[in-house]
């Protein structure tokens, strides 16, 4: 029995000792295998000292590309090629200033909402019955073309434009629609507002909302129809956005573009024909719209656009004189349009280029590829220019997940920023940790 006793304690005792030296090997084989990933990757390292000015040099030639035509295999610089281009781009001309009858005018790229032109095109000002263009697709987005509408005493009673609606007359929402944008009636837009949104109050905040989910920050709507009130203003810039939204609902076009429409009262009472006011569909080859309006504090407005295969051009004009000068706004309207014509041309701007792969510190994967990826065929002038900068750090810290954002692509035109494109990591890095190098260590150990 003492001998077993024995036995037993000489065996625990073994034991004890060779788990020991298992643990003292496998940590000196843990701190083995950190030291030959961290010395592995250690001439990457120091080839990475100096990647900051690596990366000012590349961003340094990169201001270059706006000089060479974009195109999607990419851009061949050499430095002869820029010097030439340094003398000759002194010959290139900026466009002079346009000679606008506006208080507040301004040209946008429909594809890309960037600015082409713009004369206090960010300041606050009354819009008439453009105000019309956010009711109508309001009330396309959140009603039904079939909704028969009841008229309030409330919205017959509206100033001039009317279609004179009466009181208790019922009316299709499709029918309203074609009355409210050819023609502009007052009374139309009062209707479709209590329609949709219970009151004009109501109605507002959808308006509202939805200036907001466009990025449209300059904007506040107090009436459905663009009557002057306090407190009912937006922006040159923010109306072209709204407008940009809209022109790519098909309802809308249809409506907008239509020339003329007959409709009746639901219960055949009467029936009307609207006219399209529009003067400027006839004006320039695309041309699609969109909606004039005039009060007395607003002056004459209009916001016009135009469709062609390769742009599309919203303009606005706001304060474009008082009567009798009704006609200033499709002068300017057509100087705004040939301006974006004769000095823009489509452009891709964006580079394919190669990102080399990034280091990861204490990763066990240790170089992770990147991606970007981005496509900005815009309209660009001789004059502007194009920089791209590369914001990407020397290493990165694991764990790194796929697709997980570690920097990103700038792209400015003439120093303001235009678009900024995250570069993504193609592949997966965890952290190195106790059980990756045990098990590190249990596969050399099963080779050997």
């Amino acid at each position: 029995m003492i001998y077993l006793i024995y036995l037993k304690a000489k065996f625990n005792k073994a034991s004890i000792v060779c788990i020991g030296i298992i643990i003292f090997f496998t940590t000196i084989n843990f701190i083995d295998i950190k030291n030959y990933y961290d010395e592995m990757y250690n001439q990457y390292e120091i080839e990475n000292n100096n990647f900051e000015d690596k990366l000012k040099k590349e961003n340094g030639v990169s201001r270059y590309f706006d000089l060479y035509d974009f195109n999607e295999q990419g851009l061949d610089i050499n430095e002869q090629e820029i010097n030439e281009q340094e003398i000759n781009e002194q010959e290139i001309k900026k466009p002079e200033n346009l000679k606008l009858n506006s208080l507040s005018a301004l040209l946008m790229d429909g594809d890309n909402n960037r600015v082409l032109y713009e004369l206090n095109g960010y300041k606050e000002m009354p819009m008439a019955s453009t105000t019309k263009i956010m009711t109508c697709i309001i009330a396309l987005e959140q009603g039904n073309l079939n909704d028969i509408i009841s008229v309030s005493s409330y919205a017959a009673s509206m100033p001039d434009v009317q279609l004179n609606i009466r009181k208790g007359e019922e009316y299709y929402l499709k029918d309203l629609l074609y009355s409210l944008m050819l023609e502009s009636h007052n009374d139309v837009a009062v209707a479709i507002a209590e329609h949709i949104g219970g009151s004009v109050e109501g109605f507002a905040t959808l308006m509202n909302d939805k200036a907001r989910e466009l990025g449209c920050n300059n904007t506040n709507f107090i009436t459905p129809n663009g009557l002057d009130a306090e407190g009912h203003y937006t922006s040159a810039r923010d109306l072209a956005v709204i407008s940009s939204y809209a022109i790519n609902n098909k309802d809308f076009i249809d409506i907008t573009n239509t020339s003329s429409y007959q409709f009746k009262e639901v219960n055949n009472a009467r029936s009307f024909t609207v006219t399209n006011k529009n003067k400027f569909l006839y004006m320039m080859d695309g041309a699609i719209g969109i909606k004039t309006g005039f009060t007395g504090k607003a002056g004459y407005c209009f916001v016009g656009a135009i469709k062609r295969p390769d742009r599309t051009l919203i303009s606005v004009v706001l304060g474009c004189g008082w009567p009798p000068s009704k006609n200033l706004k499709w002068t300017d309207t057509k100087r705004l349009m040939t301006y974006g014509i004769e000095n823009y041309i489509r452009k891709q701007i964006y580079l394919d280029k190669e990102l080399g792969p990034l280091y990861v510190e204490d990763g066990q994967i240790s170089l992770v590829n990147l991606s970007v990826d981005g496509d900005m065929n815009i309209l660009l002038r001789d004059d502007e220019r194009v920089r791209i900068d590369y914001i990407i750090p020397d290493k990165l810290d694991a764990p790194i997940e796929r697709g997980q954002e570690v920097g990103c692509v700038k792209y400015y035109i003439d120093d303001k920023l235009y678009s900024e494109v995250p570069v993504l990591a193609e592949n997966t890095s965890a952290r190195i940790d106790y059980s990756f190098c045990f098990m590190r260590i249990f596969k050399l150990w099963s080779l050997q």
